[in-house]
């Protein structure tokens, strides 16, 4: 009997009485990370510095699991064919140039998670306004659906949570003042004041706006393209997920979660019907 590897189970579709089993997708030949800090994998593995190693996405540490391991355990051919075009401080209007890359780079799946900078701004106007949200979003995804690109996008994370399990935290309070970490929501970590309370409502909201936007835009791309269903804004991530450098971005723990909860909402894939990858272009 073949031994499967934890990865493939994961990837595995579980057959339930009763229901239809959803049909596999081709592992794809290349993939890619588009968005900000998080899937850059900030702050993961070092003092302010990006580690991709360590993205949810296309990082190749094994004890994060991410996306990209879990399609090679199932699709040897996408090996050495993860990229990540992912950008610590990216908002929205940087979707659009990601995409670009990915497109011209291969990527027949890609991975998005956008949205937070937008939320953490240096104030509540100052925050991208949910139309421009949705434009900007639109604009990238028409580019990837003109490439046949398959997307995986993911929910912004509940930032108003992240105040809450901190706020009481001496350390935390101090690296959000000092180094001016999301004021629209982190500011004044400890009033209770109803001004403060409610401007924090607001940022939740706002941050809900972007994610039914993201889940409305990939309900137009078509099967193409899978939201998860709001998990990683519900996930009840606590301090141990985040990073003790910045205390906001995930640390390997956080990226071993956000890989976890992403990857089942995600696309089935048959490691059987796996494509060939084009080879990489040099210093690709």
């Amino acid at each position: 009997m073949v031994r499967r590897t934890a990865f493939a189970l994961a990837a595995a579709v579980v057959f339930v009485p009763g229901t239809a089993v959803a049909a596999a997708d081709p592992v794809p030949p290349v993939m890619a990370a588009l968005g900000d800090s998080i899937s850059a994998g900030f702050n993961a593995c070092g003092w302010y510095v990006s580690c991709a190693s360590r993205s949810w996405s296309a990082g190749d540490d094994p004890d994060v699991g991410s996306h990209y391991l879990r399609l090679l355990a199932v699709g040897p051919g996408i090996r050495g064919h993860n990229l990540n075009f992912a950008v610590p401080g990216s908002k929205s209007a940087d979707l659009e140039a990601q995409a670009r890359q990915a497109v011209a780079a291969g990527a027949a799946y890609v991975t998005v998670l956008i949205g937070a900078q937008d939320a953490c701004a240096p104030s509540e106007e100052r925050m991208t306004p949910v139309p421009a949200y949705r434009a900007r979003i639109d604009r990238a995804f028409a580019l990837l659906a003109a490439a046949g690109v398959k997307i995986f996008a993911a929910s912004v994370p509940d930032l108003k949570r992240l105040w809450r399990i901190g706020r009481d935290n001496v350390v935390a309070k101090s690296f959000w003042a000092l180094g001016h970490i999301c004021p629209t929501m982190l500011a004044r970590a400890d009033s209770d004041a109803k001004k403060d309370q409610a401007r924090r409502d607001r940022v939740r909201d706002r941050v809900r706006d972007y994610n039914d936007e993201m889940e409305q835009a990939c309900a137009a791309y078509g099967p193409g393209c899978r939201y998860d269903g709001g998990a990683v804004f519900s996930y009840p991530f606590t301090l141990d997920h985040i990073s003790k450098w910045d205390f906001f971005h995930p640390n390997a723990e956080g990226q071993r979660a956000l890989a976890q909860t992403t990857f089942k909402a995600g696309f089935p894939w048959d490691g059987a019907t796996t494509l060939t990858p084009e080879p990489l272009a040099a210093g690709g």
